[in-house]
């Protein structure tokens, strides 16, 4: 008897794999969504309970150049929606600065002889830039300056991903911080006290947003929604299953995807269609075929993290959304608190949650310490920065993710441009979208976009977008992906038709 057949099979029921798999339900088209997840939907986007306290793994603020995007939050979650104002702050050399910069505060706490030392460097690398920046130092230093590098990039990033500034590309500096620079950073702090809510003139730099959409549960309302409308539109999504093999027959066209329960069940379902945000290392290994990049897949590195979520004493409390620890005498990378996020997160007054981030990589000695040591050390380092009294402390659990940034080294584009022209020429039918699914750090709305444009692509039958060309930066045009074409006008990366 042949395995049971669905139109499309979508590996992953995080906002890209979510997002397909409800654009194809509202398209009529039968889709089943394996996630791995025993419990949670939403992927790194999902929100965690204990004990009546809800909490982000990572933070995710809803803001979006994309009027289709915004218009998807609404549509899937439209009663939902908070508007929280964006409140962060870099914690250096024992003093707090504001991000986005406030260039008074900034001048006072680096002092004179150091501010200006830094304006001198700025103005150096302004005249005289790096031809060809390689890697993550060289591109920030054209853009700030090596003094200011050094202050607020370096110590920071090097946390995240456990390497050294020069071994990270420039891909990197060049997504994550586009359009920002000293003097964008600084016009900003002097004219910000003037403006006119709304009154900011000319395009948005995503760093310097001033507010933000929250789900007033969490991110993960978004997500639950989405799976509950997914089920209700026909579609299935089938908790805790790992894809163990994806086999591709030539002669049909059609693919064969195997997954296990939890209860050690095989299930085979046959697809002309498989839409992965899988990361690209575990999916390649498993098609069968062997593809022949899957050296390459088996290269590509990923950073993880814990979080280690303290319950404190209310007059523990501070307004930011995060703190960026830039001191390297702590190993926590960045501090949330999550009732600046939402007040519907936290179960009663009294009290808030703070989270912990250490970034680190699955089995290091950090990810494999004890729960119980792991609190004591976010304890003691939250204590050690000034924040909370650790008699405040009065619970605390860890949580850890894997796989949460992919990492860009020296050799993942070349790695991931490898595979991409293996699965066009071998294995077609299998779409990657998100961002482990196509090894690029998006933000959540881009992941998004990622599987907006490859679902068009599927209802067309041909390849209208190509899905490659949205970046976490992307502009994407007014009316969605049919605008796409009027959007390459803009000086962004943005998604383009195919040839």
């Amino acid at each position: 008897m042949p395995p049971p057949h669905s139109e499309t099979v979508v590996i992953g029921a995080g906002p890209a794999g979510l997002t397909a798999a409800y654009l194809l339900t509202k398209a009529g088209r039968g889709v089943t969504v394996l996630e791995q997840d025993p419990t949670y939907v939403g992927g790194i986007s999902r929100t965690v309970s204990y004990k009546g306290y809800l909490f982000d793994i990572g933070g995710h603020r809803f803001f979006s150049k994309s009027r289709e995007v915004v218009d998807l939050w609404r549509e899937i979650l439209p009663d939902d929606f908070v508007q929280r104002p964006r409140l962060s702050r870099i914690f250096y050399g024992g003093r707090y600065y504001s991000y986005p910069l406030k260039a008074f505060e900034a001048l006072r706490n680096l002092g004179p002889l150091r501010s200006a030392a830094c304006f001198l460097s700025y103005l150096w690398a302004r005249a005289r830039p790096m031809a060809e920046p390689k890697s993550f130092h060289d591109w920030v230093r054209n853009q700030f300056g090596e003094r200011l590098f050094r202050i607020f990039f370096k110590t920071y990033t090097e946390k995240v991903w456990g390497m050294s500034c020069d071994e990270i590309s420039s891909d990197w500096a060049a997504q994550r911080i586009k359009g920002l620079s000293l003097g964008t950073a600084v016009l900003d702090a002097l004219t910000r006290p003037f403006r006119r809510a709304g009154a900011r003139s000319g395009p948005v730099v995503k760093t310097l947003i001033d507010s933000f959409d929250y789900p007033r549960r969490g991110p993960g309302m978004m997500w639950e929604a989405a799976a509950a409308k997914i089920r209700a539109g026909g579609g299935r999504i089938q908790m805790g299953c790992r894809v163990e093999q994806l086999s591709f027959d030539a002669a049909t066209r059609l693919w064969t995807v195997t997954s296990v329960s939890p209860d050690g069940h095989r299930e085979q379902i046959r697809t002309p269609h498989v839409i992965s945000s899988a990361p690209i290392a575990e999916l390649i290994p498993a098609i069968r075929p062997l593809p022949i990049s899957v050296f390459q897949a088996r290269a590509l590195r990923y950073r993880d993290f814990l979080t280690v979520a303290l319950m404190v004493k209310r007059r523990a409390d501070f307004p930011d959304n995060w703190i960026y620890i830039h001191d390297p005498a702590v190993k926590v990378g960045r501090i949330q608190n999550f009732r600046s996020w939402s007040p519907e997160m936290i179960p009663d007054e009294s009290t808030t949650c703070l989270g912990l981030e250490y970034f680190c990589f699955e089995g290091d000695g950090l990810w494999s310490l004890p729960d119980q040591e792991l609190v004591a050390l976010a304890t003691r380092e939250i204590a050690q920065i000034g924040l909370v009294d650790p008699a405040d402390v009065t619970d605390a659990c860890v949580v850890r993710q894997v796989k949460a940034y992919p990492v860009y080294d020296e050799h993942y584009a070349d790695h991931v441009a490898t595979i991409r022209l293996d699965l066009a020429q071998n294995y077609p039918g299998l779409h990657l979208v998100g961002r482990n699914g196509m090894h690029k750090y998006n933000n959540q709305d881009h992941a998004m976009m990622t599987a907006m444009l490859t679902v068009s692509n599927i209802l067309a039958g041909r390849e209208v977008y190509d899905v490659w060309q949205v970046n976490e930066d992307a502009a994407y045009g007014e009316d969605g992906p049919s605008g796409a074409a009027e959007a390459l006008r803009s000086e962004r990366l943005v998604p383009r038709r195919a040839a």
